[in-house]
């Protein structure tokens, strides 16, 4: 059996770390339309920050399971007046079919957090 995040072939072992996948899916994600950015959330007051796109990773949690597939958690931002049904949808077919093309790897699940709206000049 494989460990979590490895693949192996003839030629020797692929390892991919976490933050790669983390900040690779945050760049995908800020160039869907209707996202604004990730979000940190401050869990000891309750305050939500827009990161910058040095640290789009941070918005984004990702776990291996057990069948060595992945599962991403995204905070986000979007923007005011779009349906949050559709931006979520499209965020989800897109990052789960570039994550898989980049990586290798089976995205099994994408839980998106709407952590606030802002209005977009």
């Amino acid at each position: 059996m494989q460990a979590q995040g490895q693949m192996e072939n003839d030629l020797g072992k692929i390892i991919i770390d976490t933050d790669v996948i983390a900040t690779y899916a945050g760049s995908v994600a800020v160039e869907c339309f209707g996202i604004v950015g990730m979000a940190a959330v401050n869990m000891k007051d309750g305050l939500v920050k827009l990161l910058k796109k040095e640290y789009l990773g941070h918005g984004i949690q990702v776990a291996y399971n057990d069948d060595g597939s992945i599962s991403l958690d995204f905070h986000c931002i979007i923007s005011y007046g779009v349906s949050i049904a559709t931006v979520a949808a499209n965020l989800r077919e897109t990052v789960k079919y570039k994550v898989e093309e980049f990586t290798g790897l089976t995205v099994d699940k994408i839980n998106i957090y709407v952590e606030g709206v802002r209005v977009i000049d």
